[in-house]
């Protein structure tokens, strides 16, 4: 009895030795930690790496971490962006750094010049933005969340499935952290540094449209809320200038293209020559919603199934989220500003993506969602989402990086 007594003593005081350490320290441990474990992981998928992968066989972690997109990255930090683009044999728009923003390409350039390394630049600001966005989430999540719900979530999101992102040389990092410090400042009704962080958001990595879309939506809610909340006419105006202003962002890139090369659709183009690999037939032109059609479409071809099956699945799915956003209780906890946000992402995705392998990574900026999964008390089930986590990494790394040696293993 005696021995129980000092057990749970000992315990209690561990916590509150725990819990008195500042949240950003805590944080930065458990951040730490979890990319130790990412680390490992990416260890045994160079180890595992054989003659068929696209990596060859032991290629060693740099290489891991510097493969897939970040190559295009470096590419367009070393080369610049085409003044003509590059054609195919069959005469169509070729892969080509239209489609990398610049921001995370250049500033990798800038940070990695002292060493003599863009790929060390490139790592060292995914690695800065993860703990960053770890520290805004959980701000974020405080104002919704009891403490040790925010905490968990932190866990949760610093070693989520797609954690590696953390430590490779893709934008995603850096793009998630100008997010979550837009939605921040929306939390806290806060709108000057938006002007700023939109244009850093919009040339990081695409999405910035969606944005045009969730303050529109937003801008409704306050409208409708004003007599809860007091929606005064300074804010009407930020609301409102900032969703035009995302809106000419999210297309400054294409008209920035078009300039350039001397043809006005040189981004779309560019961006369609990636659908190719998976639909060779499919149209030079671009269509609202269509990529995401034909995608689906494509997918249930594959495994058997007809379009009719793919298209009712789609509007099950469809269903199925956006009950999930307005009605589920715990996600319903995470804020409106967040609800929000999803589906506004998410609406921007059917728009204008292609569904493949890559839908993994193009849902990185819903990770404010994980604070929903951290609601339920229970430590039993914040233990079994905590091992997911982990599993679901592992072989998103074993597949994307140990593996990637089809069409279905690309990150």
């Amino acid at each position: 009895m005696a021995d129980s007594f000092l057990t749970a003593e000992a315990e209690r005081t561990r916590t509150s030795r725990w819990q008195a350490l500042p949240a950003w320290i805590r944080i930065g441990i458990l951040y730490l930690v979890a990319r130790l474990i990412t680390t490992g992981m990416l260890a045994a998928a160079s180890a595992m790496s054989g003659p068929r992968s696209r990596f060859g066989v032991s290629p060693g972690i740099g290489n891991l971490m510097l493969g897939w997109d970040a190559q295009w990255y470096w590419f367009t930090a070393l080369n610049g962006y085409p003044t003509t683009l590059p054609l195919t044999d069959t005469g169509q728009v070729a892969e080509n750094q239209w489609a990398f923003m610049p921001v995370y390409a250049y500033l990798a350039q800038i940070i990695g010049t002292p060493v003599g390394s863009w790929g060390v630049g490139a790592v060292l600001i995914s690695l800065v933005a993860g703990y960053l966005c770890a520290l805004v989430l959980h701000r974020i999540w405080r104002t919704r969340l009891e403490p040790d719900a925010a905490m968990w979530a932190v866990v949760f999101f610093v070693s989520a499935p797609l954690a590696a992102l953390f430590e490779v040389g893709y934008a995603e990092a850096l793009g998630l952290l100008w997010l979550v410090l837009i939605l921040w400042c929306v939390v806290r009704r806060r709108y000057g540094w938006m002007y700023l962080l939109i244009p850093l958001f919009g040339f990081t990595r695409p999405g910035v449209l969606a944005l045009a879309l969730f303050l529109g939506l937003f801008g409704i809610w306050r409208f409708v809320r004003r007599r809860t909340e007091p929606l005064h006419a300074a804010e009407v105006v930020h609301i409102v200038v900032l969703a035009a202003w995302a809106a000419v962002v999210g297309f400054a890139w294409q008209v920035i293209a078009g300039l350039v090369t001397g043809d006005a659709n040189a981004y779309l183009t560019t961006e369609l020559a990636w659908r190719r690999n998976w639909l060779p037939d499919s149209t030079s032109a671009f269509a609202p919603f269509d990529g995401f059609l034909q995608g689906v479409a494509f997918w249930f071809s594959t495994w058997g199934l007809s379009a009719t099956v793919a298209y009712v699945a789609l509007a099950v799915l469809v269903v199925a989220i956006a009950a999930l956003l307005i009605f589920e209780p715990h996600v319903r906890r995470v804020g409106v500003e967040v609800r929000l946000w999803s589906a506004s992402y998410l609406v921007y995705l059917f728009a204008v993506f292609f569904p493949q392998s890559s839908i993994f990574r193009l849902l990185f900026p819903l990770s404010p969602l994980w604070g929903a999964l951290a609601v339920p008390r229970s430590r039993a089930w914040r233990v079994v989402v905590l091992v997911c986590c982990l599993v679901g990494q592992s072989l998103w790394i074993y597949n994307m990086y140990a593996l990637g040696d089809t069409y279905w293993r690309i990150p």
